[in-house]
């Protein structure tokens, strides 16, 4: 069976090294990137935020080529459906057998909540007590640098600063720097200075939960979140992070987190969580997106070209 990607994610190398080991269900599974092997494919899969062509039939001059007979079509995207309309087109998305998306009804689903190959890991990152920063410790902290905000984010962080102090580290209204800046790296290890995090995504549709929102989380930071309606789905625990949606506006949510950082007893209460049994939706979730998602991908793919 071969699978062809016909782009990768947003033209980065196809990391397949270890992703390969899938054990001998999987053998005769093979994954390339040559679009020259096009015809011999089993399923073709297009990353629908590069998708080059104009929704016009398959085989014109705008659209790719045409699908062989019997071969599968997979629609793959990390990136929100907001920002790219063609995912909402009922009509082009029928072209396409299989999706893998960070949808929870996608035939392959790509979560955030990604454990990297060890969901045990991530559950004790999760368990692990917060740091003792104390009362002085700095308020909130934001790494916001992408200018995409269908989620009005942008507006919500500038009146949010008018009433408290945030230290903004992304290349939007960015007032501190951290050097060396090592990307994700450095940001997980600058959180756990800070009492609370921004977590703004930058559109708002149910299931896009992004590492926004689990970042903080994994590194004992409080997140304050803005975003998809259905995040309590995504949550570890009770009373494990704020919605901006519960709060009538910036002011109400600036002066809940200023009084927080008054009174300890009521700032801890956001970390009760963690010492009690993780939600059972929640550890589904991380355990099913520890198994390679090549693999995933390779079984669905299986089981659809079975019929």
């Amino acid at each position: 069976m071969l699978i062809l990607f016909y782009d990768t994610l947003w033209g980065q190398p196809l990391e397949l090294g270890e992703e390969m080991d899938f054990g001998e269900e999987m053998a005769g599974t093979e994954f390339s990137t040559d679009r020259r092997r096009y015809d011999e494919a089993d399923a073709v899969v297009f990353h629908l935020p590069e998708w080059p062509f104009t929704p016009t039939p398959a085989g014109t001059a705008d659209g790719p080529p045409p699908k062989r007979p019997g071969q599968i079509w997979v629609a793959w995207s990390m990136e929100c459906e907001e920002h790219y309309p063609l995912m909402r087109d009922a009509g082009f998305m029928r072209a396409f057998e299989l999706t893998m998306t960070y949808k929870r009804d996608a035939d392959i689903p790509l979560s955030y909540a990604d454990p990297r190959g060890a969901a045990a890991d991530m559950f004790a990152e999760l368990r692990r007590p917060p740091p003792d920063r104390g009362r002085q410790a700095p308020l909130l902290a934001s790494f916001i640098s992408s200018s995409h905000d269908r989620s009005g984010r942008q507006a919500y962080h500038r009146e949010l600063a008018r009433h408290l102090p945030i230290d903004c580290y992304g290349a939007f209204m960015r007032n501190r720097t951290l050097v060396p800046d090592l990307g994700r790296q450095t940001k997980l290890e600058t959180l756990p200075a800070y009492k609370f995090a921004i977590a703004f995504e930058n559109a708002r549709a149910e299931d896009y939960v992004t590492e926004k929102f689990f970042d903080p989380l994994r590194v004992g930071c409080v997140p304050v979140y803005l975003g998809a309606p259905n995040v309590e789905d995504f949550a570890p625990g009770d009373r494990c992070f704020i919605d901006a949606a519960d709060y009538a506006d910036p002011r109400a949510l600036a002066d809940h987190l200023l009084a927080l950082s008054r009174d300890d007893d009521a700032y801890a209460s956001y970390f009760e969580w963690k010492r009690k049994p993780l939600r059972r939706n929640f550890e589904t979730l991380v355990q099913e997106q520890a198994t390679s998602w090549l693999a995933r991908l390779a079984r669905r793919v299986r089981t659809a070209l079975a019929g």
